[in-house]
């Protein structure tokens, strides 16, 4: 019967990821903080670029990205794919979903008449077109009166280059992309000079407040928590906590009552939600409103990502011989200090998490962090990084690149609920 399993398309697919190279996805968001699209990076050995001398390579990845479903990885959005000149001229990109995908062309590509021409057939066949890496020049780039989008790596503009780059780009038709925005003062310092979107971590490390306490309602939500994780729920404790927190409790509801969980009864209490749907379902569900409300103020992104974080971490637990419970715990709390402004230093005593856990969250390396270390060294793409910490620890590249999809691909299920 397992063999037979194995051979549905569900299977099929889930078999496939685990061969995928490696491809990191790292997030662009729009000046209000909401997700634009995904740039995603390939393991091709020249900085994720698609195409150069191994075309059979850029085949390779191409097609697993065609098995696999391109939208699956970027939920619809645009995917923004760094190509070399090859694989424009040679059409090798043809055969990604035109409508959802920007082909990146790096600014030192050089440029000839039979590329322009590929260029302009593809802008044509729907899809669309940015320049990377663009610095000024007193010359214009040719591409600029083609492309849709303009990336400009933060990191190598000066005060002098902004200023000029600024008047060269006056006039276009083009949306501004900064790359490599890593904190709040980069954010500033983008949107003045006209950046629309935005790629990097920076909604990661917000302006932490230093001398403020946590919030009475943040520590019902720990409490809650940490009733979560027992073996047993306790009712009598349980719902009295959830109770306390309006706001929680229409989150929870409507997740509950969502076509998702496909119950045949509308559920109006908490006691209710926990008989209907079963222990195990509630933690999930219990835990996925609490993470909403805590994040409520920050960019959505940021409750994605701790999310993936939590699902790998609790899919890969059983390969690193750790508790899948606690490491989906660890993963989803791996991001507090960025939702609720406060330093981990602060937050780790209040957290229902071991002393063992709390010292990993604050930075301490041990077997128990090496998922999380290699989660966030994929989502940096940094690939020689995860190869360290999983010979380090000795697990399989290959099986924590499929857990990772898999954690994507769950995400992306996630029910998506408005306040």
């Amino acid at each position: 019967m397992k063999e037979a399993l194995a051979n549905t398309p569900e299977d099929a697919t889930r078999e496939h990821a685990g061969e995928m190279r490696y491809i990191a996805r790292q997030p662009i968001l729009d000046q209000r903080g909401h997700l634009y699209g995904y740039s995603l990076l390939f393991d091709t050995g020249s900085d994720g670029v698609i195409g150069g001398k191994d075309r059979e390579a850029a085949r390779t990845i191409l097609d697993d990205v065609v098995l696999f479903g391109l939208e699956r990885l970027t939920g619809g959005l645009p995917a923004f794919i760094r190509c070399t000149s090859e694989a424009l001229s040679d059409q090798l990109v043809a055969v990604l979903p035109a409508a959802s995908t920007v082909l990146c062309i790096p600014e030192s590509v050089k440029l000839s008449s039979f590329l322009l021409d590929a260029c302009r057939n593809l802008k044509n066949a729907g899809f669309r077109l940015a320049l990377a890496d663009f610095t000024w020049s007193p010359e214009p780039h040719p591409l600029l009166e083609l492309v849709d989008y303009v990336k400009v790596d933060l990191n190598r503009l000066d005060a002098l280059g902004r200023e000029k780059l600024r008047q060269q780009l006056h006039g276009l038709k083009v949306v501004m992309v900064a790359d490599r925005v890593d904190t709040q003062e980069g954010y500033r310092a983008a949107c003045e000079d006209g950046f629309t979107l935005f790629q990097g971590y920076y909604f990661c490390h917000p302006e932490l407040i230093q001398n403020a306490k946590i919030p009475a309602n943040r520590l019902f939500h720990f409490e809650i928590l940490r009733q979560l994780q027992k073996e047993t729920l306790d009712l009598k404790k349980l719902c009295p906590l959830v109770m306390r927190d309006a706001s929680l409790v229409l989150r929870l509801l409507r997740l509950v009552n969502s076509p998702v969980c496909a119950l045949r009864n509308e559920v109006n209490s908490v006691e209710s939600a926990i008989i209907m749907l079963g222990e195990n379902t509630f933690r999930r569900v219990a835990n996925l409103a609490i993470l909403r409300e805590i994040n409520a103020e920050q960019p959505a992104e940021l409750l994605h990502m701790a999310l993936v974080r939590a699902r790998f971490c609790e899919l890969s637990a059983s390969h690193a011989n750790l508790n899948p419970n606690e490491q989906y715990l660890l993963g989803m709390l791996s991001l507090l200090p960025a939702m609720l402004r406060y330093p981990m230093e602060k937050l780790a005593p209040e957290l229902p998490l071991r002393p063992e856990i709390r010292q990993v969250l604050l930075g301490e390396a041990t077997p128990e962090r090496s998922l999380l270390a290699w989660a966030e060294a994929h989502e940096r793409n940094q690939p020689s990084e995860c190869y360290t910490i999983s010979k380090t620890y000795g697990l399989s590249e290959q099986k924590l690149n499929q857990f990772f999809v898999d954690a994507v691909m769950w995400d992306m299920a996630t029910p998506r609920v408005t306040a």
